[in-house]
């Protein structure tokens, strides 16, 4: 499905290739205080630009058409469309499936007719939307703050090293990222299926390229004792000397900030001979890709993760605003 959400419901639409893509948001509370040019700043930082960036770039201005009335939302659906203009479709073609990517499983599940032009409907282009949904996302949940940051590229902290070894290689490179969220209320959370852990999860994994998710102390917690991984409390009010726990217990916010890390993988797509599936010939060729990739994707995908971020704990605090 193209939906997320169970009250604050995002729903992304188009291809990377297609005429536009967008997003409806249904399940804004009315008399949020919006206009277009909310919306740039986190549009721009996820824009290329930096070295080990794709050099295909787009205006990405925002066109509001439903919901919103005098700079107000009005509590009805929310549609936002963006144009796709910079397009090469001729870089693709229906024949090669490319390794690694979603060509192979979209092309039986369609049975040949998905949009393979950029990828398509699964395309990393379809971020966009989901950063202007966490636009509206972070006004509902203010004054919570989301921040993310690359923790290691390819397993290195000199970022601009480890970009210039893989374009050198014609090579691409994936990193580690961290989210933190601060300010959190006590008692967010709907366990069991629908714990803070399990809503961040899906959100995280429906971003492209996310591959591992750990929240706290994650892994190392295996190698621990209870005695040093429990959260000792300091006060009545719940403060604790450590966050091991990445601030949910039992699947609920505890009031501490919310950290995870996030393991993103290398860029499927490479200028270096790979095998791929040959669709008229029914065959395995060899075949060296053409086109513009990022290198490192990683590199944007920082505001994409505050903005899945956003739109999970937004719809949190609406499903228990519900109850309340």
């Amino acid at each position: 499905m193209n939906s997320f959400g169970r009250v604050f419901r995002v729903t992304v639409f188009g291809e990377s290739h297609g005429s536009q893509i967008g997003v409806t948001i249904d399940g804004i509370p009315a008399g949020i205080p919006l206009h277009e040019d909310d919306f740039m700043n986190d549009i721009n930082s996820r824009k290329p630009g930096k070295e080990g960036t794709t050099p295909r770039l787009e205006k990405d201005t925002p066109a509001i058409c439903s919901g919103l009335f005098n700079n107000f939302t009005t509590g009805a659906p929310l549609t936002i469309l963006f144009e796709n203009k910079n397009v090469k479709s001729s870089d693709y073609t229906r024949s090669y499936l490319r390794p690694g990517h979603s060509d192979f499983p979209a092309f039986v599940r369609s049975k040949g007719f998905n949009d393979y032009r950029g990828g398509g409907h699964f395309s990393g282009r379809i971020t966009l939307p989901i950063v202007a949904a966490g636009v509206i996302a972070k006004k509902i949940i203010d004054p919570m703050h989301i921040e993310s940051k690359i923790i290691s590229l390819a397993n290195q902290t000199n970022f601009d090293e480890a970009i210039n070894i893989a374009l050198e290689k014609k090579d691409s490179i994936g990193g580690i990222i961290n989210c933190d969220v601060s300010n959190v209320p006590i008692g967010l959370g709907e366990p069991f299926f629908d714990s803070v852990e399990s809503i961040l999860s899906h959100a995280m994994f429906s971003i492209p390229g996310i591959k591992g998710i750990e929240f706290g102390k994650g892994f190392k917690a295996a190698e621990m004792y209870g005695s040093d991984y429990n959260d000792n409390f300091i006060d009545a009010s719940g403060k604790t000397s450590t966050n091991n726990s990445g601030g949910i217990n039992g699947g609920l916010t505890n009031g501490n900030n919310i950290t995870f890390n996030l393991a993103v993988r290398p860029t499927a797509s490479i200028s270096l001979k790979q095998s791929y599936i040959d669709t008229e010939n029914n065959s395995i060729i060899e075949h060296e890709l053409s086109g513009r990739h990022d290198t490192c994707f990683a590199l944007r995908l920082s505001p994409v993760i505050n903005a899945m971020t956003a739109i999970a704990i937004a719809d949190l605090k609406l499903i228990a605003s519900s109850f309340a």
